[in-house]
């Protein structure tokens, strides 16, 4: 079966700064008719940066859930900017770290129920330090922690940030895979 969904009207109800929303009607499959909100973000780009069994997470207060969230570095893609440029941007002003290399490990479709977003995700085990350098209203502070720590995170919920998550079982699946 067809699950193709034809756009038929289109309506700008958000120009924001960092989103667009957008809402829809279209044409179903079996020919009847509903609506679709989108919201369109450039997309983000971020780097799990490991060091002697660490990773590099930045703890960041986010108004959408009342609270400090630990996360790998990352941050939007600016206009025009290719993601792989904007992850090692933003693994710089965050952490000071400067990336030697950067290799991909996915794009993660965050919500595609909702969002056209991409979050461009890399790995870096190779990086010179630094100056941090926060963009204005950026306020956060950065730590290493033991892979089996932020694995027991994550097991517990301390850690819930989707690219965070996605980016640490990724890496240590893959290690798992080499052990055997």
């Amino acid at each position: 079966m067809d699950k193709t969904e034809t756009i038929i009207g289109e309506e700008l109800f958000l120009d924001g700064k960092v989103i667009k929303a957008k809402r829809y009607k279209v044409r179903l499959s079996d020919g009847s008719e509903s609506f679709r909100e989108e919201v369109e973000h450039n997309g983000g780009a971020a780097v799990l940066a490991v060091k002697d069994n660490k990773f590099l997470l930045v703890s960041q207060y986010r108004l959408a859930y009342g609270k400090e969230m630990l996360e790998i570095p990352a941050g939007k893609i600016d206009a025009f900017e290719a993601p792989y440029d904007a992850a090692m941007r933003e693994l710089e002003e965050e952490s000071g770290l400067r990336a030697q290399n950067l290799t991909k490990i996915t794009a993660l479709a965050p919500s595609p129920g909702y969002t056209n977003e991409l979050i461009h995700i890399y790995y870096t085990d190779s990086f010179l330090e630094g100056d941090v350098r926060l963009d204005e209203g950026e306020f956060l502070s950065s730590v290493w922690i033991d892979k089996d720590e932020c694995l027991n995170m994550i097991k517990s919920g301390e850690i819930n940030d989707g690219k965070t998550v996605v980016a640490i079982t990724y890496y240590l699946l893959n290690q798992l895979e080499d052990e055997i």
